[in-house]
């Protein structure tokens, strides 16, 4: 359901690579949202957190390195936009959920709406821009 789109490639080939990653990660929320079988989701919501976080931080150590190789001109907005995204994650409040099976469920939609909404549009009016 959640996969990188041929509207979505920047034709930057490591940055296409990261971004299919990061797609990958919103499936893998989508199916944790959706899996009726497993009632305390705490555990992966934390693991995947946390993925998101870590490999974010890489995706836009890289981004922003090669956008400084090229000299971008929009170098420091762009970063700007990455910090806010991190700090979005760190907000999730991860100990509220711990015993509260529909707090998880809440905080799983609202995490695949927040990075699905946020990876679209930074890679269509952002990200298509790096040249």
């Amino acid at each position: 359901m959640y996969t990188m789109k041929p509207e979505y490639y920047t034709g930057i080939e490591f940055i296409d690579k990261e971004h299919t990653r990061l797609f990958e990660l919103a499936e893998e929320t989508h199916e944790l949202l959706y899996d009726d079988l497993l009632q305390d989701k705490s555990d992966r919501i934390i693991h995947l957190v946390s993925e998101l976080i870590n490999y974010t931080k890489t995706h836009f150590a890289h981004e922003e390195a090669y956008q400084k190789s090229i000299h971008y001109a929009y170098i420091k907005e762009h970063a700007a936009q990455h910090r806010q995204f991190e700090d979005s994650l760190l907000e999730i409040d991860l100990d509220e959920i711990e015993d509260d099976f529909e707090t998880q469920n809440d905080t799983v939609e609202q995490l695949l709406e927040f990075l699905i909404n946020w990876l679209v549009n930074h890679i269509q009016k952002v990200d298509m821009f790096i040249k």
